[in-house]
């Protein structure tokens, strides 16, 4: 028999928010499994994320409820983007107030010693406010996107990366039999992580990221001069959120107008652009939700499994109002006041730019 640690946390909740991403299973295991074997803490697991609190959809989370969940994707809680600090159209200030009293509420009559969660930016965010209400609070940084502060690393990108390299492969090919230009479209909204790694790793002639405006001549300048050096294909790797200098000078309504007006995504923009400024056959492709789907890396599993159990430690210790994250080499946390209302974003002195350029790719200026 093993003789379980003390801890001054007791009874647990736990929930995903947000996009799914690979990997939270993965949290989810490592949390219950630390928290229930090595603690003897009882976990409570909300559906579909802070709308589960709203609704009382709850349950207990037994062993058999967090065994053989490492490797797949998704979460075995559900998750939403229910945000109960922030109206939805149609919402009311009162509607709000109902919400975050609801939550109040749960947390209150199952007896939680702490909430943990599993989320992005706006998770943690909604986890510091609620700390500011009087609620003990653990976050998780979960993200394919890699952009929350006070993380080296998010668990979810490293698997995004793979699939989107793989994706980025499979289009060399096709490009260079057809000698065509391809734009393949990655997500991140607002930072480049996922754009730029993949593209350094999978070999991306032109690499556009929201953190630098794009220039469509200086593109297009890059293109022909491969051209002119006998490589008569080019793979285009664009970020959700890129921008040209021309949309940067635009505020954020004319801003939506002008893209409304030219393609569905930034992807099919850029083509039509690199077609109209060269002349070469361009083509689009959105990877989208595949990005997102699938099991996680070896990488991303043992990430969020450490990132998990060393949330069970501060647990333990009753060291509330933290987020876990990976810090160098090391796991440690922060207060999750330096995650909230930020992004992470690519520096524009990051040494995988300057990478980039060194073998050659053009980075839209």
């Amino acid at each position: 028999m093993v003789t379980k640690r003390s801890s001054v946390s007791k009874t647990i909740g736990i929930l995903t928010a947000g996009g799914d991403c690979p990997g939270l299973n993965a949290a989810i295991r490592g949390v219950c499994r630390a928290a229930h074997d090595r603690y003897g803490m009882k976990i409570y697991g909300f559906s579909d994320g802070f709308r589960g609190m709203i609704e009382e959809n709850v349950r207990v989370l037994n062993p058999a409820d967090f065994s053989g969940i490492l490797t797949r994707g998704g979460t075995i809680l559900g998750a939403s983007r229910e945000k109960p600090f922030k109206s939805a159209i149609g919402d009311a200030d009162e509607i709000i107030g109902d919400k975050v009293a609801a939550i109040k509420k749960t947390y209150s009559k199952l007896g939680l010693d702490c909430l943990v969660l599993l989320g992005g930016n706006g998770t943690n965010t909604t986890g510091y406010r609620f700390a500011r209400e009087g609620l003990n609070i653990i976050g998780l940084p979960k993200t394919i996107d890699n952009d929350i502060v006070g993380t080296d690393r998010t668990f979810g990108f490293h698997s995004a990366l793979s699939i989107g390299t793989e994706a980025i492969d499979r289009l060399h090919s096709t490009a260079q039999s057809h000698s065509r230009v391809m734009v393949i479209e990655l997500m991140g909204h607002k930072a480049g992580w996922l754009a730029l790694y993949a593209g350094v790793a999978g070999g991306g002639d032109v690499i556009l990221i929201p953190e630098i405006p794009y220039d469509i001549q200086a593109i297009g300048r890059h293109i022909e001069e491969r051209a002119l050096s006998g490589k008569i294909f080019s793979i285009v790797v664009v970020a959700e959120g890129a921008l040209s200098i021309k949309e940067a000078k635009m505020d954020k309504r004319d801003r939506k107008k002008y893209r409304a007006a030219n393609g569905p995504s930034v992807a099919y923009r850029v083509a039509r652009e690199i077609q109209d400024e060269t002349g070469r056959e361009t083509r689009a492709s959105v990877l989208g939700y595949m990005q997102r789907g699938g099991i996680p890396s070896a990488s991303d599993r043992v990430l969020a499994t450490s990132l998990a159990t060393a949330a069970v430690d501060l647990l333990a210790k009753g060291e509330y109002g933290r987020m876990v994250c990976l810090s160098g080499n090391e796991i440690n946390s922060v207060d999750l006041s330096v995650p909230e209302g930020k992004v992470k974003t690519v520096p524009e002195d990051h040494y995988m730019i300057d990478t980039a350029a060194a073998v050659g790719t053009c980075m839209g200026v």
